[in-house]
């Protein structure tokens, strides 16, 4: 998640680098950027740019400069506002899809302050269909019926979830297992469902979800061992609350298509390992990845994980984990829009 924080104040201002202090050692968060005053000019700016707006301000002036910018919930930025002696952290814009509740949370929980989060299934605990679209990095196609869905998992209907049954869907199994959140949901199979969907239906209303491309870009040091690999790999995929079955793909420079420990954490968690050609990574550019002096000057590339991963997640895609050190590993995370 990239971040912008945006204060008037200067108790606001140094509020603002309290949290940009604590958000800079969160392996989530891409990237977080600091604005003070101008708030219109840097709200807007903000809102195209980043993935999340912290406003450290009066509710008031930020709803006025961000309410002509307000689109859709689906792409919409998550939008969060918090008081100048940080006491409240309040969830204002896109709680569901674009994590404002999630990170309403995660900062309230920083500086020690109280969340508010106003959205009906969340205070009444019960598990949105789009708060476990996004859990799960899955599209939804018709955003428009979420609202019919997250109505009747307030009353307590039961949401049918179509698989197929030749897919592993262990990740949806122990996510539905593990949340504390109610839903009531009955598990049908059938082979006309493509394997890369959950189809939710209910009343005659459905929702196709769609897997997003997860890829686990890797670099490691020669003769690194699988079992250090993959101690960076479950420790990456933890942070961000994936199961290792959501996982699609890992990914290299072409540089480490003979390194065992790789192929051989591949083969032990059966998903497929492909390896990035050094001229695409040459040439490929973003503005997100970490760049390396050191393997600049050894291998005439900026980086290994970061990159691979984000060409191997295809056009549009964005990191959800940046480049993380486990003991000469490397490990950086990428999901396709």
């Amino acid at each position: 998640m990239k971040i912008a924080i945006v204060s008037v104040s200067d108790k606001g201002e140094k509020l603002a680098f309290d949290i940009k202090e604590k958000l800079d050692n969160d392996s989530t968060v891409i990237k977080c950027d600091i604005f003070h005053k101008n708030v219109k000019k840097h709200l807007s700016l903000a809102f195209f740019e980043y993935d999340a707006i912290i406003a450290i301000m009066a509710s008031g002036i930020l709803i006025r400069s961000i309410a002509a910018l307000i689109d859709s919930k689906v792409t919409d930025p998550a939008i969060i506002n918090v008081d100048d002696n940080g006491n409240f952290v309040i969830s204002t814009l896109s709680g569901h899809l674009g994590g404002a509740n999630e990170l309403t949370n995660k900062i309230a929980n920083l500086i020690n302050a109280t969340p508010v989060i106003t959205t009906s299934t969340d205070v009444n605990k019960k598990l949105g269909i789009d708060v476990l679209a996004k859990d799960l990095y899955l599209n939804i196609d018709n955003t428009k019926e979420i609202l019919h869905f997250n109505k009747a998992i307030l009353e307590g209907e039961e949401i049918s979830l179509l698989l197929n049954p030749n897919k592993n869907f262990d990740y949806l199994f122990e996510y539905l297992k593990k949340n504390t959140l109610e839903i009531h949901v009955s598990i049908n199979y059938s082979t006309d469902v493509n394997p890369d969907e959950i189809h939710a239906c209910i009343d005659g209303h459905e929702i196709i979800l769609r897997e997003k491309k997860i890829v686990v870009g890797i670099g490691c040091r020669r003769g690194k061992e699988c079992e250090k690999i993959l101690d960076g790999f479950l420790k990456s995929i933890y942070d961000l609350n994936i199961h290792k079955s959501r996982v699609n793909l890992l990914t290299s420079a072409e540089i480490k298509k003979d390194e065992k420990g790789i192929l051989n954490l591949s083969d032990f968690l059966d998903i497929p390992v492909e390896f990035v050609d050094l001229d695409r990574l040459k040439l490929f550019e973003s503005k997100d990845v970490q760049k390396s002096e050191f393997v600049k000057s050894k291998f005439g590339i900026w980086g290994v994980c970061e990159p691979s991963a984000l060409i191997m997640a295809g056009f549009d895609s964005k990191l959800i984990y940046k480049k993380t050190s486990y003991d000469g590993v490397t490990i950086a995370i990428a999901t396709s829009k």
